[in-house]
């Protein structure tokens, strides 16, 4: 291990690259790595970053923005969107993009990382009707298809067994869309995962999952009328929240959740949406939200001999219907859900009132476990819940309040505090009964589930010279009751600091230390009842980017990870990374690079990696053992064509290749996934035509 290092230090003197356009930035990074480790899964949710890539091409107008558009972007807290406004009713409409530097709470960092998105200049004068609405946009098709090179377990269809992969190695996607403004966008989209089949069996109509969506704001008294599948976010998302939401993280004031109530669907993910219609109405200081969803979706269906009832056991989550058992599973729920939402706005106070009721069409009942006893059972569920926002000052409070059906309680309050120009702290205390529970809800909790926790959260930012920033919180936790692999009410504690170094556009720095402890069943031990003790985690980054030109740049990351350190089952893990991404001006051409190391001693001291990939997708593989990985990305943007309409098409393609190596290993995966050999590699391709 400290010959790797030794290495890959010494390469990364002279190497590194980034230059693909709209690409995370290194907290967004983080944060995509923080929900992918938390759920143990990788989300498919891609909307936030087609939004930012349609920003990117149309940008907001500052003069015209609203407060749902910044809040969309995820780049600014809700104290600095606050700020925004007060200055625009305060001073007028903005003159220059300069100006940006006298809103209180605005930093240039933070100013960075707007301009890609926003614009000055006077408000527009047309007249937005539904015909321009419908003939005035832009329209766009994608496709993109990939596979696994090696042939796994799965789809060596066995004699004997009923166990296999029914369809095709290759991942196929479509989506098209079309989009005015963010005015009116409507767009439809088909997925088939590898091992799923196509145009046979029981996916005789093609793709395994079909989205459409329609959706429009801003037509007098209508806010936004959504048709089709769309996703609802309410609060702070103690009842409900099924939009991209982040958890802990460096970037230690992002902690409240921001999104309009109503947002348009169009990803790959199968489960958390709605598919129905939805209206949003706002006059006055008052804005209303009423929606009804009626889908089917996937679950696990146990017949009961005794009362000849079929019951639920679970949800299916992961999409995947490629086997004989799955596809048994598929759309054999039947889900009806209704819900609202009315607020009162007034200047720097909101407050709402949120309701949800779910029906289905057979019973829920959890496998009897312990951990299980408060879980969701029958054949209704149903929140409310209060939620609030004010802003006194530097000062901006939030929270919301809930029950569930059987009036268990579940509150969450924070604030985020502007000390001085460059100190800024945030809190944020949650309360969860043990027994509460909900459904597609998403809150700024330890648990995966919004359920059975107790915590308080602190963080503080500070920049306390040109260049400098620290940022850093600690929080607490307690779960009154069990949880799966906890035999007993536990609790633990994490803190994290990070120091980002960064002089001038040309490079930056950060070094981050990350702390974890929680209490889980200790193994070994001859006793009747499991024993609880706490295993600590800590890992070290290291990351240094290099602009060596405008064309080049250098990043380069080393990971170091240690699980339950200085006892018998310790394990300790290392990754290395060095990035070269190359995007010439003028030219129609660009790509990256990635070489990889990594060497761990087992599951524990894994590592989640963000891989860039073609536009709008991304991976956040996890890594253990030893081995090497490289991807190669490539992108060419073809010249503008015109078609029979005289309107322009773009084209553009993107071409990736990505393989990982393991060292000493004869397999690599397991059960269907099972692949002989020590390589496991993957090719993928895109294009995407544009008019």
């Amino acid at each position: 291990m400290k010959n790797a290092l030794f290495i890959l230090f010494f390469v990364s003197l002279w190497v590194n690259v980034h230059s693909q356009n709209n690409e995370p930035s290194a907290e967004q990074e983080q944060k995509l790595e923080n929900i992918t480790e938390k759920q143990d899964a990788q989300t498919t949710d891609d909307s936030y970053w087609q939004q930012l890539e349609y920003y990117s091409k149309h940008r907001l107008n500052l003069n015209e923005v609203e407060e749902r558009d910044l809040e969309d972007l995820q780049l600014l807290t809700a104290l600095q969107v606050q700020n925004f406004f007060s200055y625009r009713k305060f001073f007028g409409k903005f003159l220059s993009i300069y100006e940006l530097q006298a809103i209180p709470d605005w930093d240039i960092e933070t100013i960075k990382s707007l301009l890609p998105y926003i614009m000055v200049r006077d408000n527009s004068s047309i007249d937005e009707t539904i015909g321009q609405r419908l003939r005035g946009g832009g329209s766009s098709l994608l496709f993109r298809i990939g596979q696994q090179i090696e042939k796994s377990k799965g789809f060596e269809k066995p004699a004997d067994s009923s166990s296999y992969y029914l369809g095709s190695q290759q991942r196929i996607f479509f989506r098209y869309r079309y989009n005015y403004k963010n005015l009116l966008q409507y767009g439809l989209l088909g997925d088939k995962d590898a091992g799923e089949q196509f145009f046979r069996g029981s996916q005789k109509y093609g793709f395994d999952f079909y989205s459409f969506h329609f959706f429009t704001k801003n037509i007098g008294i209508i806010k936004s009328l959504a048709i089709g599948d769309f996703t609802v976010n309410m609060g702070q998302g103690l009842i409900q929240w099924q939009s991209l939401a982040f958890t802990k993280s460096a970037d230690v004031l992002a902690i409240k959740r921001q999104a309009a109530v109503l947002r348009p669907y169009n990803s790959s993910g199968e489960l958390n949406f709605h598919r129905g219609g939805g209206i949003t109405l706002q006059k006055g200081n008052f804005e209303a939200t009423a929606f009804a969803s009626f889908r089917n979706v996937s679950a696990n269906l146990v017949p009961d001999t005794l009362s000849k009832e079929d019951f639920i056991s679970s949800f299916e989550s992961s999409g995947y219907h490629r086997t004989q058992s799955e596809n048994a599973d598929r759309n054999n729920l039947h889900q009806t859900t209704f819900g609202g939402n009315i607020s009162f706005i007034k200047s720097n106070f909101r407050l709402g009132i949120n309701v949800i009721k779910y029906f289905f069409s057979m019973p829920i009942q959890k496998q009897n476990r312990p951990y299980n006893l408060h879980a969701i059972q029958g054949k209704s569920w149903g929140n409310e819940s209060v939620d609030y926002s004010y802003t006194y000052r530097n000062i901006h409070f939030f929270g919301e309040a809930a029950v569930d059906r059987n009036l268990h309680f579940a509150m969450l309050n924070g604030a985020l505090i502007s000390v001085s120009h460059n100190v800024d702290i945030s809190l944020l205390y949650r309360k969860i009964d043990k027994a509460y529970q909900s459904l597609y809800s998403d809150a700024f909790t330890e648990n995966t589930s919004v359920n059975n926790e107790t915590g308080f959260y602190s963080g503080i930012s500070i920049k306390p010279l040109a260049g400098w920033s620290v940022g850093a919180y600690f929080d607490i936790y307690k779960f009154p009751w069990l949880k799966y692999g906890v035999d007993a009410p536990s609790s633990g504690r994490d803190y994290l600091i990070q120091l980002t170094y960064q002089p001038n556009k040309i490079w930056a720095i950060y070094n981050r230390y990350k702390n974890e402890s929680k209490q889980q069943n200790v193994s070994g031990l001859d006793l009747s009842t499991h024993q609880l003790a706490f295993v600590p985690k800590q890992s070290w980054r290291t990351e240094l980017d290099i602009h060596l030109t405008r064309e080049i740049e250098l990043r380069n990351r080393i990971d170091v990870l240690w699980y339950n350190k200085s006892t018998s089952d310790s394990e300790q893990g290392f990754l290395g990374l060095i990035d070269l991404f190359y995007e010439p001006s003028r030219k129609s051409y660009s790509g990256n690079l990635r070489l990889q190391y990594f060497e761990t001693d087992g599951y524990n001291s894994r590592d989640y990696t963000y891989e860039t990939d073609v536009l709008y997708n991304y991976s956040i593989p996890v890594f253990y053992g030893k081995g090497f990985r490289y991807y190669v990305n490539l992108n060419y943007n073809f010249k503008k064509m015109l078609n029979s309409k005289n309107q322009k098409i773009n084209l553009k393609m993107w071409l990736r290749w990505a393989q990982t190596i393991y060292a000493n290993q004869t397999l690599v995966g397991t059960g269907l996934d099972l692949v002989q050999g020590n390589k496991k590699s993957e090719i993928k391709f895109q294009m995407i035509f544009g008019w």
